[in-house]
This record gives structure tokens, sequence and C-alpha cells, in this order.
């Protein structure tokens, strides 16, 4: 199965966090939206993490890894696509058509 790492800002009521999430290639719940609704996912987990307190009481920290309660979201923006990546983190190749032959005369 192939994955798409997306890198997207979220805002909680005191936190902004700009991560990278993984979510599906294609299919069902490829899409943030699909993907943070559904119901068995009650923790989103994040990586290459820059949180920030809104408030400005604490200096932003950087963590490699976090997880965070989906319910406490109030707001998701997409920054950018990283890249496709199979379930070993490696790339995927690029898929081989074969090449189509006239019919028969």
């Amino acid at each position: 199965m192939h994955f798409r790492h997306e890198r997207v800002r979220i805002e909680t009521d005191r936190h902004e966090i700009e991560g990278t999430i993984q979510l599906p290639n294609e299919g069902f719940r490829s899409r943030t939206t699909d993907f943070l609704n559904a119901h068995e996912r009650d923790f989103l987990a994040i990586t290459d993490v820059e949180l920030k307190c809104l408030d400005g009481g604490r200096e932003p920290e950087h963590h490699e890894y976090l997880a965070l309660e989906v319910r406490h979201i109030v707001l998701v923006r997409e920054l950018e696509t990283l890249g496709i990546f199979d379930e070993t983190g490696a790339e995927p190749r690029p898929v081989q058509l074969a090449a189509s032959q006239p019919p028969p005369a």
C-alpha cells in the first residue's frame, strides 16, 4: 500500500502545530478530512513537529513525534505534499505499462 506524507498546520485552542501526517495515497480516507473523521482513530500521529503555544508563554519546541487527540483540533491546513511512499518508507517505483500493439491485419 502506498501512503502520502502531507505537511500540515494544525491549531487547537492552545497550540499551533506544524508537522507531517501519513495518509493513504488513494481510495477511502485519502482526503485529510475523511482521515480525521475516521471513528476508530482517537489520536493523530504527527512527525517532525514544531509546537508553538498560542499565548506565547513558552519557546517553540521541536519533537520527532507527537500524538494529538483528534477532538482537540480546531483547524487543519495542508501546506505541501512531501511525496508518496510504500509501507517500507521507500518511494514506489513507477508503474510500467505494457506497450500497446496494433490489432492483427
